[in-house]
This record gives structure tokens, sequence and C-alpha cells, in this order.
């Protein structure tokens, strides 16, 4: 079996196994998948020398080629790595779809009629915010590499924040078109510098589902923000205010109280969690910093090839962007994948007003479609993992969607406002595979050069689609939006093929490298691995998950 096709064979999340479904057959491959039990690439004499961290690595003081662990001892470390690291960093994320999310919820109070703004300022407002948040997402990548994402990532919650109150004192089309672009320029680049930070402490197989828990923790957060926008839009007329201002100011306020906190609660990388903050003796004693940084090094050799306060050079971001074998991931599956739920989902809110729904009952109906949504995020991401699958598992989403679309489109006006309600809800509690192909991205990456834009870039692409979506249901279409509907459809089926197509061309590329690595023999390769240009997912050993 291909070394790097050996990580296809392992689940994403099999932290509790010890055991591999295939071991390497051939010791002078390199191999990216290691943990406790599996083979160590550092222990080969042919192919250590280029796997070694970099002396400037953050963690090279603890690198230990010989050291070994039990299974239990790093099912403890990776638990304690939960609890310290992904439960705040999915708060974090849990404030960030609070400030993405309550427009929605200030729709049910008026707020366009308020601001005497249409449906279509209102579409015009959230291509402002998609275009400003895609142009952001690769330089704030670059500035989290230079400075670390553990001191950008609280900087861009704290700016952005100050804007999501300012909010509150909209006074018409200009300003609410000003503070979307400015809410988009500060949270674009967010994700994917999380991405980069958990990389820091996960393997390659772990990070799909703890991915999974941020956008779990984004549904929760439009359920608890929808029991706010209950409370606080009942405060519409306190000191002559709309319930929508306190809304934003509010919300506002507790995203940047979670922004301060992250200054002191966002540690640099595993071997530099000590501070004035967290403690003088750190979160992790010598022995787990030990096993951590070799347990992800024996995962990835790659991440030892930059430290991680070094900048990204001009030449490495062209590579970046060059790179044609991450571009069925961005440029199909990231630009349409999302787009068929998009629009029912934004005007959600609005289609429950619509249909008579009042301000407050229209806002705790949404609750039922999150709840839906979470349950098949995480059973979608389970079944990846479990059977070993991304493209035919992340085409589900679109086939979910189809038949739901096809209701909607042909569902006559007259029709019972709970039927559509009842479809709608099942539409948008459809299974997100976005964790599953965020993973893919970044294994797809190959490199730490590339894996720090390639989130970023996939990113960019998703929120493209956003753009486009923002403009399939127009106002001559309302409220129904029968026409918009029918694209969405036509949509889904193109991108069922994408996933498809994706899957054949990464076993085509992984086929033909195949055919090259396996003819030759154990000296070939070694002299391959010592003279070669190649980096990252170019080399003729790597090969492409699917």
């Amino acid at each position: 079996m291909d070394p790097l096709n050996e990580i296809a064979a392992v689940s994403p999340m099999e932290d509790d196994k010890v055991d591999i479904e295939a071991q390497p057959t051939d010791s002078s491959a390199s191999s990216f998948k290691n943990g406790s039990a599996d083979p160590n690439p550092f222990l080969d004499a042919d192919l250590a020398p280029y796997l070694e961290p970099i002396k400037q690595y953050e963690g090279y003081h603890r690198f230990d080629p010989k050291a070994t662990w039990t299974q239990d001892e790093e099912k403890r470390i990776v638990r304690k790595i939960d609890l310290r690291i992904m439960c705040w960093t999915c708060i974090m994320f849990f404030a960030l779809q609070l400030d993405r999310g309550n427009l929605s919820f200030a729709l049910t109070d008026n707020m366009l009629t308020d601001l005497n703004l249409s449906t279509n300022d209102y579409n015009n407002g959230n291509m402002i915010f998609y275009l400003c948040f895609l142009t952001a997402e690769v330089p704030s990548q670059l500035v989290s590499k230079r400075l670390g994402p553990d001191r950008w990532l609280p900087i861009q919650m704290s700016l952005w924040s100050v804007v999501a109150m300012s909010q509150a004192a909209l006074n018409g089309k200009a300003s609410f078109f000003v503070t979307r672009g400015l809410l988009g320029v500060m949270e674009g680049g967010f994700i994917p510098d999380m991405v980069l930070f958990l990389s820091y402490f996960y393997k390659g197989k772990e990070l799909p589902v703890r991915l999974s828990f941020f956008w779990t923790a984004s549904t929760l957060t439009t359920i608890v923000s929808a029991f706010m926008a209950y409370g606080i839009l009942h405060m519409r007329g306190v000191n002559g205010l709309a319930g929508w201002r306190y809304l934003f100011l509010i919300e506002g306020g507790v995203t940047l109280i979670v922004g301060l906190l992250s200054f002191g609660l966002m540690p640099p990388s595993p071997t530099q969690t000590a501070s004035w903050f967290r403690g003088r003796a750190g979160w992790f004693s010598p022995r787990e910093e030990v096993i951590m940084v070799n347990r992800i090094l024996r995962d990835d050799p790659t991440k030892g090839d930059m430290h991680n306060r070094q900048a990204i050079t001009p030449k490495l971001i062209w590579q970046c962007f060059t790179d044609y074998h991450s571009w069925p991931i961005y440029l199909e599956i990231g630009l349409t994948g999302y787009i068929p739920t998009s629009p029912p989902g934004a005007y959600l809110t609005l289609t429950l007003k619509a249909l008579g729904f009042g301000t407050f009952n229209s806002n705790l109906l949404t609750i039922p479609s999150s709840v839906l949504f979470i349950i098949n995020l995480l059973l979608v991401t389970q079944l990846s993992r479990r059977v070993n699958e991304r493209s035919f598992v992340s085409a589900i989403g679109n086939l979910w969607s189809i038949p739901l679309l096809v209701a909607l489109a042909v569902l006559p006006d007259t029709a019972n406002s709970w039927v559509r309600y009842v479809i709608l809800t099942l539409l948008l509690g459809y299974p997100y595979v976005h964790a599953i192909v965020v993973g893919w991205a970044s294994w797809t990456a190959g490199s730490v050069r590339l894996r720090t834009v390639s989130a970023a870039m996939y990113n960019v692409c998703v929120q493209a689609g956003n753009v486009i979506s923002s403009h399939i249901y127009q106002a001559d279409d309302a409220p129904y939006y029968h026409s918009g509907n029918r694209i969405l459809i036509g949509l889904a089926v193109y991108n069922v093929a994408l996933f498809v197509g994706t899957k054949a061309f990464y076993m085509w590329v992984n086929a033909e490298r195949a055919k090259v690595w396996d003819a030759m023999t154990r000296e070939e390769k070694a002299h391959y691995l010592a003279t070669t240009e190649d980096k990252g997912n170019k080399r003729l050993d790597f090969r492409f998950v699917h």
C-alpha cells in the first residue's frame, strides 16, 4: 500500500485506537500517519534527515525521535487539549456567530422598515459583507502567521465587537452598508486562523471531528440567540429605541468580553502555555509537552518546517495560489457547494413573517431547524470518519436538499403555512459537511506554507459563493421565491456531480504517482527524497485523500 494512501485508511477521529489498518510495506517511503504505536518516520535512517523540524521550530527542544508513550497517556493528553484549547475556541466561535447571525433576528423587529431599507438593500448589504469578508481572508491569514493566531484572533474579536455594537446607532442605508463592510473586514480570516491554531495541537485525523464541534457551537449560538432575541426585542420602546438596537448593543458587548479574555486564554503553542494569566508552570508538564510535540510531528513532519511566528513570503503565497491540485476543493466545492441552502436560511425570518408568524414566534421557530442541523452535522461527520470517505459523504448535503427545494418550488402560494414551515425546517437542518471539507483541504495541503493559506483560500471561495447566493432571491419573486428555488435545484444537482468528479480526479492523480513510485527501488526513493525540488503535495510519495 502506498504510504500516503494509508492516511485515507484511517478515520478522522481514531485517537483512542493504536492499531492501524495498514502498515507501510516500504520503510523508505515517508509516512505522515503516526501515533504512539504507529510507525515512526524519524527512526528511518534514510528519511530522518529530510523530516526533522527546523531548529527555530517552537517545539524543537521537546523533539525526541526515540520518545515513547502509552495509549492511555495520549488519550489523557488529548482530553486535556479538548478541555483547555477546544472548549474555549468553541466559545470564541459562539461569539463570532452571535455577531454574524443577529441580523436575521433584528429583521423580525422591523429593522428594514425603521431604516427605510428594501429587501434588495438587504441583499446588497449581505453582498458587501461577504465581499469584504472574502477579501480579508488571505491577508488575515498572513497576519496571523506572522503575529501568531494567539495574538491576532483576540485582536480581531475585539475590533469587530466594537463595530457590532455600533450597529445600535444605524440611521439609514449608508451606515448599514458601512457597518456590513467593516464587519466583513474584521471577521474575515477568523475561521482559517482558528484552523491554523488548532493544527498546532491536533493530528490531521483528529481535526475534522473537532471542527464539527465548531459548527455545533455555531448552531447552538443560533438557538441561544433566538432566546436572547426573544427577550431583548421585547425592549422595543425603552428610552424610545427599537428592540433591534438593544440586540446589537448587548450581543456585541458579550463578544467583546470573550475577545478580551482570549488574550489570556490562547497559548501560542503546546510548549508555550506558561504566562501570568495561565500560570507560571503552564498547562502541560514537560513529559506532556514531549508527547504533544512528537505525536504531532510523527503524524505530519511538515508541521516542523516553520515556526509559529514565521511570515509567509510572497513567493510562497504565489505557490499556494498556483497549487492546482487544491483547486477542485477551492473553486468547485467551496464556491457552489453550500449555495442551495444559503438563501432560504438568510430569508428564514422574513419568510416566517410573510407566512403570518409574529416577531417573537418567528425567532423561536428558527430553533427546530438548528437542532436538526446539529444532529445531522454530528452524524455526517461521524459517518465520514467511520466509512473513511469524504467525497461521497460530502455530497449527502446536496442530495438532502434537492427534494425539499423541489417541494418549495412547486408548492402553491395557497399552501398551508405550517407545511411550508416544515419543509423549510427540514431543508435548513441538512447534513452540513463544512467540517469534513475544511479538514480535507488541510490534509490536501501537504506542507505548512500551503496549509496556512489553504483554509483561507477555501473560505474565500465559500464567501464568494455567499455573494452569489445573496442575489438569487429577488424582491419581485417574494415572498415564496419560486424562480430562485428552481435555480437552487440546478445548483444542488451540479454540486453532486462536482463531488464525484473531485474524487475521480484525486484517484487518478494517486494512481499515476503510484505507478512511478512503486517502480522505484529503495535506493532510488532515498535519492529522490534527497534531491527533489518537489514540495508538499507535489512529491511522488504524497497521496491525496478523497
